[in-house]
């Protein structure tokens, strides 16, 4: 029953509050959907956290999407074996959840050390950069602890289950044998995707795909103008 209620319920309220959450923000504050950007009031910082959390936090993504969306038996069809896969998912995955870490912790210290910033920072910022962090901070422990050459599978349990979820096959039992701080991590991001929504984390679906097609904008020097004039 505890199983059912973690691992096949409590999934789709989270769901719910993350797919609802987005919709009713959007409805009700679009001119909140945004990152509220502080470049103006601190560069040096900024600049290095943010790439190194953006480039990082991207790699880790395309890696959960190799590892938890793509079945096994995909990998299984080329060839490419269990161990090789694991050591290829180690090599990679580390140095992009370091990344991201180093990245996050850099902007959490701007925020902190920065007078300016730290007074325009609301709490949902600190909300969403504590929660950020916790969800990278378990994900790289419990990539630690799955180093060993004979590592934890989670193609096999996970992955399913997770899928599962999407497609509305719930399949708690899968759960059963997952290392508790696989377990810690899910439950981390679960709370990440609980408050995602009223954060400025909703500015991840907001690129400006339009900006692609634009036409560009000529700007013409001011003395240029004075000589035309």
């Amino acid at each position: 029953m505890i199983d059912l209620l973690l691992w096949g319920v409590f999934p789709y309220i989270v769901l719910t509050i993350f797919i609802g959450g987005h919709i009713y923000r959007y409805q009700k504050d679009q001119f909140g959907w945004t990152t509220k950007s502080s470049e103006f009031l601190e560069k040096k910082l900024l600049r290095v956290g943010s790439v190194l959390f953006h480039f990082g936090i991207f790699a880790v993504l395309g890696g959960h999407v190799l590892g938890l969306i793509i079945p096994v038996e995909f990998y299984q069809s080329l060839g490419i074996t269990e161990h090789t896969y694991h050591v290829i998912a180690i090599v990679c995955g580390l140095p992009a959840g370091l990344a991201a870490f180093t990245g996050a912790t850099i902007l959490l210290y701007r925020r902190i050390s920065v007078k300016r910033i730290k007074v325009t920072t609301s709490p949902s910022d600190w909300v969403a950069l504590i929660f950020v962090l916790m969800a990278i901070i378990t994900g790289l422990l419990a990539t630690s602890f799955n180093v060993d050459a004979h590592g934890f599978d989670y193609r096999t349990t996970i992955a399913p289950w997770i899928r599962g979820i999407l497609v509305f096959h719930v399949q708690p039992e899968l759960m059963a044998s997952v290392p508790i701080w696989f377990k810690i991590h899910i439950y981390t991001t679960f709370g990440l995707y609980t408050v995602w929504p009223f954060t400025r984390l909703v500015h991840a679906f907001s690129f400006p795909i339009r900006y692609l097609r634009r036409s560009y904008i000529i700007y013409r020097e001011r003395v240029a103008l004075k000589k035309i004039n």
